[in-house]
């Protein structure tokens, strides 16, 4: 298709519009990014090759005239196609880009994730990660309603139907604030002692409060909650408040410790609090390609930390 000579260009057509829709030559101009004596010579430009005045220039202003109001209803449909052309070659652009969607519990997409996603990234510089964060249970479900190809859970067992692997344990501990009385305790803090204590606990469905459900329940229903908290963060605070004892992941905890404004309990050796940091997949779709690299390499990660450690 050949244009028909004369034909005006589309950044000077659209700044013609702005001029319509902003009422004034300045603001138009302002909005291009461009001087005021610019925009009027790129109008008086256009005028010159349509043959047709657009503008009425005055000491107050510039206005549209008759025609400038045709011409800016005509350009309109001519400008609202060139942005479907744009659009439209963007989500061709996305669609041949690589990507990946996974979804992570919150301590493993805030502690752990970004650093198996650096390594990820010198393997496959052009993928495109989309990272959703929510509870294990949560993750669990997307994965085996295939929501997600690839999820990161903190459960104590593998969730049952799904494939999985254990990348990592991870250590959970129990922290008080300084004042509270359990601060300055010598005494190993026991399993009996932790089930018969309101806790602060993460609402239902999280990793940690399957974890350390399970333990305590093997010494006695766990006593009622002193709250149940849907963060990580909200845990720390109300526990920094001196409201009740809270075990959390050593992850996220470990400034508060180093800075005093919790306290970590010492537990005696027979209670065990850990959990495991798992990928999880639906059975029928292993990983492959990035998600299979990622998985690896988050286990690698792990191992070679805890060698460290």
């Amino acid at each position: 298709m050949l244009l028909p000579p004369g034909t005006p260009d589309l950044e000077v057509l659209a700044l013609l519009v702005s001029v319509a829709e902003l009422g004034s030559l300045g603001a138009a101009a302002r909005r291009h990014g461009i001087s005021q004596p610019a925009a009027s010579m790129r109008i008086s430009a256009l005028e010159r090759r349509l043959s047709l005045r657009l503008l009425d220039r005055g000491r107050s202003g510039s206005v549209l005239t008759d025609s400038g109001h045709v011409v800016v209803e005509l350009a309109r449909p001519v400008l609202g196609a060139a942005v479907a052309l744009n659009d439209g070659i963007e989500k061709l652009h996305r669609a041949e880009r690589p990507g990946l969607r996974i979804l992570a519990s919150t301590t493993i997409a805030d502690h752990r994730i970004p650093h198996w996603l650096t390594a990820l990234r010198k393997l496959h510089p052009e993928l495109a990660v989309t990272l959703d964060v929510a509870n294990s249970q949560q993750v669990t479900v997307a994965v085996r309603n295939r929501e997600a190809g690839l999820g990161f859970v903190e459960l104590p067992h593998p969730p049952q139907g799904l494939g999985s692997r254990v990348l990592a344990a991870d250590e959970l501990v129990v922290v008080v604030a300084p004042t509270h009385p359990w601060a300055t305790r010598r005494r190993a803090l026991t399993a009996r002692e932790l089930a018969d204590t309101p806790l602060l606990w993460r609402e239902k469905g999280s990793g940690t409060r399957d974890t350390i459900w399970e333990t305590l329940e093997m010494h006695g229903t766990p006593a009622r909650p002193a709250a149940e908290l849907g963060s990580a963060a909200a845990i720390l605070t109300t526990a920094r408040s001196g409201a009740a004892p809270a075990v959390v992941s050593r992850l996220i905890v470990a400034h508060e410790l180093r800075a005093g404004t919790l306290r970590e309990v010492p537990l005696a050796e027979s209670l065990i609090l850990t959990r495991k940091f798992r990928a999880i997949w639906h059975r029928r779709t292993p990983p492959n390609g990035p998600a299979a690299d990622l998985v690896e390499l988050a286990a690698r990660i792990e191992a070679a930390r805890m060698r460290r450690h």
